[in-house]
């Protein structure tokens, strides 16, 4: 039986073919059996399990439809421009529904007397070069309210 680290979160026991049910790529933590924490591409049979599923790891999208990857792609560039335009705003958290991360930025940007909008003219040049599956795990997927770089 297999346990995997998701998202902050150990998930399992669960079989092979229940691993590939979560977005899983070669760089996933696996522990089979409770030992030791290694990556998904240290298991032969589940990385084979992978590139059936058309996923190679490493930064790819797998487990994802076109849809969501279409969807990632245009929250990743909405985002990245609001963020340089207008990030003291928060804009950017509110597009990706992180409300409380929204209205912090726009506490922060007062505070320090619009001094934090170069931190979010920062983010936003940071979020347009990144590739969509990092800012799927950095933005949408993190739980954290104000997740920044």
């Amino acid at each position: 039986m297999y346990y995997i680290h998701i998202n902050g979160q150990s998930i399992g026991p669960m079989n092979a073919d229940q691993i590939m049910a979560y977005p899983v790529s070669a760089d996933t933590q696996v522990s089979k059996d409770g030992g030791p924490w290694t990556p998904l591409f240290n298991y032969p049979e589940l990385m084979q399990l992978l590139s059936r599923q058309g996923g190679t790891g490493y930064g790819s999208y797998s487990g994802m439809s076109s849809m969501e990857q279409t969807e990632v792609s245009s929250k990743k560039t909405l985002c990245g421009i609001m963020a340089i335009l207008f990030g003291w705003l928060g804009i950017q958290y509110f597009i990706l529904g992180k409300v409380g991360g929204g209205f912090i930025t726009i506490l922060l940007t007062i505070v320090t007397c619009g001094l934090w909008e170069l931190v979010t003219f920062i983010q936003g040049i940071l979020m347009l070069c990144m590739s969509d599956s990092e800012f799927k795990r950095k933005f949408m997927d993190n739980t954290s309210t104000l997740p920044l770089f």
